[in-house]
């Protein structure tokens, strides 16, 4: 798997430190210190981009809630973020994380050290965001090509979301792409 820059260097992300690391068959995680899933979706071999209501291109995915597998908060956050449905999921690396704020995010979340998975998948769009009250509120989904999703994060100073992108979409291609349904 090749590497890309931004995401060979620390990441910050607010109070949270990360450090992404490539998954393998023999990586072994600890189910109880994954809080976040994200996701580069695809619908085919175009990408998903999501626009918050405050300009900023972001990486799709959030934090589990209590109790709740990775895969169901994905769907959640599909549904919530793209108005989309989940169709599937390829997990290609995590962010080991690690945050310097007195108290977790919230309470059931591992602290200071947590996980955040990363992978990529086929998403069927069909409605709008659901916008809810405690999430980030989008204000656009777009569908293009990697080197626009590439261009529009890198313009916004987003190198690390830039290379998140590309290496999903590298491993979907690696995968087989559309054959791997």
């Amino acid at each position: 798997m090749r590497t890309l820059a931004a995401l060979s260097a620390d990441i910050h992300w607010g109070p949270v430190t990360a450090r992404f690391q490539v998954w393998s068959d023999v990586v072994w995680l600890n189910p109880e210190l994954i809080s976040n899933v994200s996701i580069v979706p695809m619908v085919g071999d175009q990408l998903v981009m999501i626009q918050l209501t405050d300009g900023r291109w972001e990486l799709p995915g959030g934090t589990l809630e209590k109790d709740e597998p990775y895969l169901d908060a994905l769907q959640r956050e599909v549904e919530e973020e793209m108005g989309g449905t989940l169709l599937d999921y390829r997990v290609f690396g995590y962010f080991d994380c690690e945050s310097a704020a007195e108290k977790p995010y919230r309470p059931y979340i591992s602290h200071p050290r947590f996980i955040r998975l990363a992978g990529y998948g086929q998403v069927q769009l069909g409605g709008a965001p659901l916008n809810p009250p405690d999430g980030e509120q989008i204000a656009r989904v777009d569908v293009v090509g990697i080197e626009e999703a590439v261009d529009r994060f890198e313009r916004t100073g987003r190198s690390d979301l830039a290379d998140f992108y590309r290496m999903g979409y590298y491993c979907w291609q690696q995968s087989g792409g559309m054959d791997e349904r």
